[in-house]
């Protein structure tokens, strides 16, 4: 039931580049490699700009990029059609499936900080691009290493995949948390964003260890504090405009928002 107190009650996150898989390399090399073998070479930012789409929505969107569309229409001769998304897709899925175990690593400080986050009572959720065939294989992996969210909803397991707000609403009904501005969702693509924004919640963006920056813990340890924030505020600066209330380096950053949160509750705001 309803709190008479405004308080956050859940959270709901997203998986690869948010919870687990540093860098967001997962649907990243695989996107690469499916097109690969259809004849056609996509640069990693071509296969990142549609991250946290459902992957049948993200190859469609790489597929309309000018440059990737005409290459397309080069080798197979005509530009692409809803049937060659489709086969694209049919060959990406089996392909992600087969890999996404070897990317179930929890980014540092999501254990930590998801067990402080149940010990104030809240409960965990999560969304994602990812198919539930993906996220079967993903689940376990991440599991054993400590990390397994109280409920999760994968793309092709609702009506429409981000920027709709389903996979959110059916996590509130999983965890049975209502109204929706007592959750907060947590992701690193401008995808994420808009599905909490349209679910009627609290938005936050992660920017250092997500898609956006798109680069390993090990290179971004590598860089100089000053390259790193170089670096950084235009993705902080893309996530804001894409509507996120705040914006953090990483989960280990979310804690002290929910205080923020509370108070503005308190004081009768909704996001």
């Amino acid at each position: 039931m309803a709190s008479s107190k405004p308080q956050v009650r859940g959270i709901i996150f997203d998986w690869a580049g948010t919870t687990v898989d540093y860098g967001c390399f997962a649907p990243t090399m695989v996107f690469v490699e499916g097109f690969r073998a259809h004849g056609v070479e996509i640069t990693l930012a071509e296969a990142r700009t549609p991250m946290g789409l459902h992957k049948r929505d993200h190859i469609a969107a790489v597929l309309a990029l000018p440059r990737v569309r005409d290459a397309w229409a080069a080798v197979h001769g005509a530009a692409p059609t809803d049937a060659d998304v489709q086969h694209v897709y049919d060959d990406f899925a089996p392909r992600q499936i087969a890999v996404i175990a070897q990317y179930a690593t929890p980014i540092p400080g999501v254990v930590e900080t998801v067990a402080a986050l149940q010990a104030r009572g809240l409960k965990i959720g999560s969304t994602t691009g990812y198919t539930r065939a993906m996220l079967d294989a993903l689940m376990p992996v991440a599991a054993a290493q400590g990390y397994e969210p109280d409920a999760s909803v994968a793309a092709d397991e609702a009506p429409a995949g981000r920027p709709a707000p389903w996979m959110a609403f059916m996590n509130a009904m999983k965890l049975n948390i209502y109204p929706m501005t007592a959750l907060v969702k947590v992701g690193d693509t401008p995808a994420d964003i808009a599905e909490g924004l349209n679910a009627g919640m609290w938005a936050v963006g992660i920017a250092k260890t997500g898609n956006e920056l798109g680069m390993t813990a090990a290179e971004v340890d590598a860089l100089d504090a000053a390259d790193l924030r170089a670096r950084l505020a235009p993705i902080y600066q893309r996530l804001s405009q894409a509507g996120a209330h705040y914006v953090i380096d990483s989960v280990a950053d979310l804690p002290p928002l929910l205080d923020d949160i509370e108070r503005r509750l308190a004081l009768g705001e909704k996001p």
